[in-house]
């Protein structure tokens, strides 16, 4: 009754009616006794979307995926799914495939049999179950594998027969919960490719949940980054990782420097007794605040004496010494030091090494673009 009453519907309560809107997810909140996994969670999703929810361990973000597909109840807030709600429905009378971690295979049943599991529990004809599952397996790339079991194939292929399985019944939702986190590296990244593409080619509305932020940013076409029950962030890859809105999702997101500042006036900004030009911001000038830039943003220019090095205005050039270098196969992970700017790490790529012929112990001059310096206050 008590739960009944935490999910009354009142007017202002009704489905997203903007164009595209399949997934509305309004003040969605989540207790475990004392503990809040999830508070006022509020998220629209478009149809055809492939949207993930990123964050650390224990963020909510597989609380709430679980509350979509009605695993979890949630303590307050509502769910609409294609204009229908679906608050208190059970798992069975929702519209929505789904993908565990541990793919969740019938070890006693063969491939096909795993995929036709859903069909025939919709008591679907045995015929068109044959045609359907004969479409999937080719669909997985999985055509001639029809009459094993499980045990018989690799991790990679077992996540295509989940995926398989959870399409068989054409669902209006795909739900992914951690589906490549078992596989090795290399079969991930190719994994991750097909799966991408396969919603493509589908159209079906897509939400997985994920902690690894390179499989977020190349399989999302918008990231939800979530820390301590809570939406940080909800933006496309690029997005979220060039214009973060908080520390936290500029930290989790990618690498970072981070550089203690006192916020100065006009894009100003003092780091010990140098001044940094940087991105426009609306932190009041005295603030103390945490600059930061991300390897991959900061500019080699040579070494001093070798190079023509146009100091200017808001260039914001440092000589530093590298201490040490990193080959990473398409970059150089650099650790450079300077009494000015302190420790850093630079990405610098094969080509610039080369055309600078940098190497260990070399003193160069760097440069922190301005429009690639983000400023937040501290906590």
């Amino acid at each position: 009754m008590e739960q009944q009453v935490a999910l009354e519907r009142h007017a202002d309560h009704e489905p997203d009616s903007s164009a595209g809107t399949y997934l509305d997810i309004r003040n969605v909140s989540k207790s475990f006794g004392h503990f809040q996994a999830l508070r006022d969670i509020n998220l629209q999703v478009r149809k055809g979307e492939f949207v993930c929810f990123l964050g650390p361990s224990g963020c909510g973000k597989t609380t709430l995926l679980r509350i979509i597909a009605g695993l979890e109840q949630q303590s307050n807030g509502l769910v609409y799914q294609d204009g229908r709600d679906i608050s208190l429905l059970p798992p069975a009378q929702r519209d929505y495939g789904i993908v565990f971690q541990s793919y969740a295979l019938f070890p006693n049943l063969t491939i096909s049999k795993n995929i036709a599991f859903g069909l025939e529990s919709i008591k679907t004809p045995s015929a068109q179950i044959a045609r359907r599952v004969e479409e999937l397996l080719r669909l997985v790339g999985l055509a001639d594998q029809g009459e094993k079991y499980p045990a018989q194939l690799s991790g990679g292929q077992q996540q295509r027969v989940a995926l398989a399985r959870a399409l068989a019944i054409s669902p209006g939702l795909l739900l992914l919960d951690e589906p490549l986190s078992a596989l090795d590296a290399k079969v991930r990244v190719h994994l991750r490719h097909e799966i991408k593409e396969l919603q493509k080619r589908l159209g079906v509305t897509t939400i997985m949940v994920t902690h690894d932020q390179e499989e977020a940013l190349a399989m999302a076409d918008r990231i939800v980054v979530m820390n301590h029950g809570v939406i940080e962030q909800v933006g496309t890859p690029l997005e979220v990782y060039r214009s973060p809105q908080s520390l936290f999702v500029a930290d989790f997101i990618g690498e970072t420097n981070k550089l203690a500042v006192t916020i100065g006036a006009d894009g100003r900004a003092g780091l010990g007794a140098t001044t940094l030009a940087c991105h426009d911001h609306v932190l009041a000038a005295g603030t103390r605040g945490t600059m930061i830039i991300r390897p991959n943003d900061i500019v080699p220019h040579g070494k001093p004496g070798h190079h023509d090095i146009s100091e200017g205005e808001d260039r914001n050039l440092f000589r530093v010494k590298i201490l040490s270098m990193e080959f990473l196969g398409s970059f150089w992970r650099t650790h450079v030091a300077g009494p000015e700017i302190g420790d850093l790490v630079a990405d610098f790529s094969v080509n610039a090494e080369r055309r600078l012929g940098l190497a260990e112990g070399d003193e160069i001059f760097i440069e922190l673009p301005k429009n690639r310096l983000i400023a937040f206050a501290s906590n």
